[in-house]
């Protein structure tokens, strides 16, 4: 699976905050990670220097394959909340899709 992490220019996206999403977000898709070719995630900080509560988008799109692009997005207080809600959304998301087509 490719992991691909993205930030705007409001969010300063080092390697360390790469990593951690990366260890965030294939933890929470567990063993779902085998069947997706590429995770794109994208951070950003919707108000910008104005700050606020929430302000911070998480957008995760998985592409599992052989199916359409699923994407979800989270908005919380700090970076790694955001991930981490992004991450429980698109696995919730998965776990459902999946399921569907074993159901057929």
């Amino acid at each position: 699976m490719q992991f691909q992490f993205n930030t705007d220019a409001n969010i300063h996206g080092d390697d360390r905050l790469a990593e951690i999403a990366e260890t965030i977000v294939s933890s929470a898709l567990g063993h779902l990670t085998s069947r997706l070719s590429r995770i794109e995630v994208h951070l950003a900080d919707v108000n910008g220097a104005k700050g606020g509560a929430d302000d911070i988008r998480c957008t995760i799109e998985a592409r599992p394959e052989g199916m359409q692009p699923q994407t979800v997005t989270h908005f919380d207080a700090n970076a790694e909340a955001a991930l981490r809600g992004g991450a429980k959304k698109v696995r919730a998301l998965l776990d459902s899709e999946f399921g569907k087509l074993a159901k057929r």
